[in-house]
């Protein structure tokens, strides 16, 4: 947001009053004081007025690995969420980036920063997603170029965007996708006349679901797998 709305929308501040307070160096962004008021600010930057703090708050990123029978919610009355596994006290401030259904496990994502889950799920940033695949029936080599050709989706009227299957035995695949349509990759092998019967996503972009998180388990992200693009 530009800052000066932000200063606009913090107190009870005109436009005209707003430049004038930043035009005078009242007003610092980061620990360094901002005269422009089309500078942007973002949603955890530190932001002090007069010296005194107005916006201070920390992004939170974290990896979980999820079990089966756990639904990707922050509140469910029947069932176990994913938050009742967290013990951590911002626990209240996240939501999930990208969710996974209640019977399928592996690789979660949750965060505060909107922003970033939003490059994550955005279909338009292809970010691709790795998943193992067991099915019911054998995977067939021809399976592997119609994952590759998309499939048409009627009831959202789209087809989808060519996935990678990769073989492994004869009921076992790796499926990279770039899109995360409902329920998309048990409707793809659906398609081909065969059946999902376990689905465990093992990454996200550059973010891989850590070897040493069991079930449940989580972690928070490194610099390095939050900025991974």
């Amino acid at each position: 947001m530009r800052l000066d709305r932000w200063v606009q929308g913090y107190g009870a501040y005109g436009r005209s009053s707003a430049r004038r307070l930043i035009a005078s160096g009242c007003v610092m962004v980061g620990g360094v004081v901002v005269r422009d008021g089309l500078a942007d600010v973002g949603e955890f930057d530190e932001v002090r007025i007069d010296g005194d703090v107005v916006q201070s708050r920390e992004a939170y990123y974290l990896m979980l690995n999820k079990p089966a029978g756990c639904v990707s919610a922050t509140v469910d009355s029947e069932h176990e969420t994913v938050m009742d596994l967290l013990d951590v006290p911002y626990a209240g401030e996240l939501h999930i980036a990208g969710r996974l259904d209640k019977e399928s496990t592996g690789l979660l994502l949750l965060t505060n920063d909107g922003r970033w889950s939003r490059l994550i799920t955005e279909p338009a940033e292809a970010i691709p997603k790795r998943y193992l695949v067991t099915t019911e029936g054998d995977i067939g080599l021809e399976d592997v170029e119609s994952f590759r050709e998309g499939f048409y989706f009627a009831y959202e009227d789209v087809t989808t965007l060519p996935a990678e299957l990769e073989i492994l035995t004869s009921r076992c695949a790796r499926v990279v996708i770039y899109e995360g349509k409902y329920h998309q990759i048990k409707r793809m092998f659906h398609a081909v006349g065969n059946r999902v019967t376990s689905l465990h996503r093992e990454m996200v972009g550059g973010i891989r679901l850590d070897d040493g998180l069991g079930e449940g388990g989580y972690r928070v992200l490194t610099e390095a797998e939050v900025d991974f693009w």
